[in-house]
């Protein structure tokens, strides 16, 4: 029988929860109508999950916390990068039944897309010691940079439609369950990315007004 509370609790995970719980605040956010506050704990829900591999490889873990590790990974990016994005559409668009349509299938995907990549990750954990190069599908975390994007752009008038929500929960969606192969981002590529998010917090900060957060 373990001993303690059930689950690790080690600095290997901590960035994955951390992540999860600012993402169930920004739903929170949501359903108070506050999306802009929202949009930011997407971004830092998605630099979380950026970096919690990274941290986890710092450590000689067992086999248990290796599948661990996997599991409330893919638990957390459910939360933060599937219900969290398809609610906030959802919500934004006035509770619309095709708006609703739309996210329950988005969060289907992402359920797939996340489970699927469980699978292969054990099998290719127990072939070999070697971080992945590549994912298979459109990982879950593009919607972290691409929602806010679409958001400010709304925000600032380049879109006039709140359609442009619903195309792109439908495109990311889609490439969720595609069987085709992304390079997996190295060092620059990931700077790029903090890069981007930045940017798109000061676009949330400055160009929405700070009356906004």
């Amino acid at each position: 029988m373990k001993k303690g509370l059930l689950g690790y609790y080690n600095y290997t995970v901590v960035l994955t929860y951390v992540g999860m719980l600012t993402a169930f605040m920004g739903i929170l956010l949501v359903l108070n109508k506050n999306f802009s506050t929202a949009v930011v704990c997407l971004l830092v829900s998605g630099v979380c999950d950026m970096f919690d591999g990274k941290v986890a490889a710092t450590k000689v873990r067992d086999h248990n916390e290796k599948c661990f590790g996997i599991q409330i990974d893919s638990l957390s990016d459910l939360v933060s990068f599937g219900i969290f994005p398809a609610l906030f559409v959802y919500v934004f668009l006035d509770n619309e039944i095709a708006a609703g349509f739309i996210a329950s299938f988005y969060v289907l995907a992402a359920l797939i897309r996340l489970a699927y990549f469980n699978v292969l990750e054990e099998e290719r954990q127990r072939q070999s010691t070697g971080l992945r190069t590549v994912y298979l599908g459109l990982p879950v975390t593009t919607i972290a940079l691409l929602l806010p994007a679409v958001h400010i752009a709304y925000e600032r008038g380049i879109f006039k439609n709140k359609l442009a929500y619903l195309v792109m929960l439908i495109f990311v969606m889609v490439g969720f369950v595609s069987p085709f192969e992304i390079k997996k981002p190295n060092a620059l590529g990931k700077v790029g990315m903090i890069i981007l998010g930045v940017l798109e917090v000061i676009g949330v900060l400055f160009l929405m007004g700070w009356d906004a957060v």
